[in-house]
């Protein structure tokens, strides 16, 4: 078939399991603390050098502001403000180092010393945060950003993760970083990706929004060459694309000088992959099959999975999915081969590929009967919102009998045995969730999946470097992901050690945004503003056109998602 756009002029996108469309929007969120620098484009970020700011640390010692933390926000300009006596985590893997100064000035970290030494010049402002811990803000490496304008991007902030990268790119997103830049909306740096590229059929109907399929090289082609056009940061990369089709994106992508990254394609091997350049591997599935002595039969099998083109619901296509591709995921645990992973792992290593796991989509789609019933966090998110993921669930991974159940579980076990082995081979790791998939509130989900990590074998420090300086460098951010002079000013201040136990990430005191301080007080009060924005929004409308006339109906009972992981194939 010709390249097409599957549901391009679908109006406002349907709901995602998420839930919420991405077009709703509320009024952006300002205070003296958000507004003022444009957020740093990353050309900006690299351009200032730490021998250009070393004079911050010069003259006397003198506070405008002064206390444990509690001032108010940075409304002042670029003057510079001192964060003292704090015990910095600098996301390198360097041990912590207490009784540190952090300087930030105009966006920067100008300066980086032991407070005993470090003398301020006159005009900065000072924030006392002895027994405080200060860490780089978080990254998260895989999201699929869908709600309210007033509510997602500030939820991102205030919970500490200061970039993002959305692996299905729509105009909302691009909306929304250049608003963020323009210092009209709190929210993280955003790496935006394209639509979805998958063959044909994809697994994706029109009901969740742009989808390009493609059948063949000189489509796959135009597809790069379309969406670099269109300002894509990466090309993203689905399951159902043939070898013919994948292998010219990489070539295009490279031509084109655009990364490709994203599922591996069921008819192509990781290692191949890798080769090719693929930039990461998201999710798990593909490394079951690659790591299986069973690999060539069970790569037989997937050649017979279908998906019903005429199937007008991504649910029902990916639950039919499901049903299929679990047994060949069983199949291929079972004949888990350590020697072939090790190879596997080493060559990933080699060709800098990462990985990010999303353990949270799995566990949740895996492990239904754990997912919870309620959570603080989901006040943050429109009750209708919500109120759909039970159904939505149901709909994605009813009908399992208890010995199907059973195998999943272990499924799941072994995916986290394969993330400490890569761990441990030294594949990097960036940590992600697939946010936008339901029971994952943006922001909070990230802290839940530095648990899992730690749950799998890594250490707190090790953790922090895939959701700091790792996820960074698979993002190609230099600029960001570390505590040092001339990187960009976005940092997280945590209440107690993050190194005794990762959870204690969720202890948020305080956030650094592209330089601007929200401290305790002014924090509480945008979270309090965003539970607010969330508990009157009403549901979307979407428009339907009948016989010349426009009807609009409230999109209350959706059953699609829009995270891309949905748990189901190697």
């Amino acid at each position: 078939m010709s390249e097409a756009t599957v549901g391009a002029q679908h109006g406002v996108g349907r709901r995602g399991f998420l839930a919420g469309a991405a077009a709703v929007t509320g009024t952006a969120l300002r205070s003296p603390a958000l507004t003022g620098t444009a957020h740093a484009d990353t050309a900006r970020a690299t351009a200032t050098t730490a021998g250009k700011t070393a004079g911050t640390a010069t003259g006397t010692t003198t506070a405008t502001t002064a206390g444990n933390g509690t001032g108010t926000g940075t409304g002042t300009g670029n003057a510079p403000l001192a964060f003292t006596n704090v015990t910095v985590i600098d996301g390198s893997g360097a041990p912590a180092a207490p009784g540190m100064t952090v300087v930030v000035e105009a966006g920067r970290i100008t300066a980086l010393a032991p407070t005993a030494r470090t003398r301020l010049r006159p005009g900065t402002r000072m924030v006392d945060l002895t027994g405080k811990y200060l860490i780089p803000g978080l990254i998260e490496a895989h999201t699929h950003s869908d709600g309210p304008e007033s509510v997602v991007p500030a939820l991102y902030a205030l919970t500490g993760v200061t970039t993002v990268r959305e692996m299905r790119g729509e105009p909302v997103h691009h909306e929304w970083r250049d608003k963020i830049r323009g210092g009209e909306l709190l929210g993280p740096r955003w790496v935006i990706g394209s639509p979805i590229v998958d063959g044909t059929p994809s697994l994706w109907a029109a009901d969740v929004g742009p989808t390009i399929e493609v059948a063949d090289a000189a489509e796959a082609r135009r597809a790069v060459r379309r969406v670099k056009r269109e300002g894509a940061d990466f090309v993203k990369v689905y399951s159902r694309l043939s070898r013919e089709a994948y292998f010219a994106i990489a070539d295009e992508a490279r031509r084109q000088g655009i990364p490709h990254l994203g599922h591996c394609p069921d008819t192509v091997r990781i290692a191949e992959a890798s080769a090719a350049g693929h930039r990461t591997i998201e999710h798990l599935h593909a490394l079951l099959l690659a790591t299986s002595r069973h690999e060539k039969e069970i790569r037989r099998l997937l050649d017979a999975v279908r998906i019903d083109a005429g199937d007008p619901n991504s649910l029902s296509r990916y639950h039919s999915w499901f049903q299929q591709v679990h047994p060949l995921e069983w199949r291929a645990v079972r004949g888990y081969d350590r020697d072939r992973a090790d190879a596997l792992f080493r060559s990933l290593a080699a060709h800098g590929t990462a990985v990010v796991p999303t353990l949270s989509v799995h566990r949740t789609l895996e492990l239904p009967d754990e997912v919870p019933t309620r959570a603080e966090e989901w006040k943050y998110l429109p009750a209708w919102q919500v109120e759909g993921w039970p159904d939505q669930l149901a709909d994605l991974t009813g009908g399992r009998t208890p010995e199907q159940a059973r195998r999943i579980r272990e499924i799941f076990a072994h995916r986290l045995r394969l993330v400490n082995e890569l761990h441990g081979a030294g594949v990097r790791l960036a940590a992600g969730t697939d946010t936008g998939t339901g029971y994952l509130v943006p922001g909070f989900a990230l802290h839940d999946e530095l648990a899992l990590l730690v749950t799998a074998g890594l250490t707190p420090a090790e953790v922090l470097r895939a959701a700091t300086s790792d996820a960074a460098r698979t993002l190609g951010l230099p600029a960001v992901g570390t505590v040092a002079r001339g990187q960009a000013a976005d940092l997280l201040v945590l209440d107690a050690d993050p190194l005794r136990d990762i959870r204690n990430t969720r202890r948020i005191h305080g956030v650094v945004v592209d330089g601007r301080w929200i401290p305790p007080e002014e924090r509480r009060r945008l979270l309090a503003t965003v539970e607010q924005a969330a508990a009157t929004t009403p549901p979307p409308e979407e428009e339907t056109a009948t016989k010349g006339a426009t009807m609009k109906r409230t999109t209350m009972k959706r059953t699609t998602m829009k995270g891309c992981g949905c748990g189901g194939h190697p």
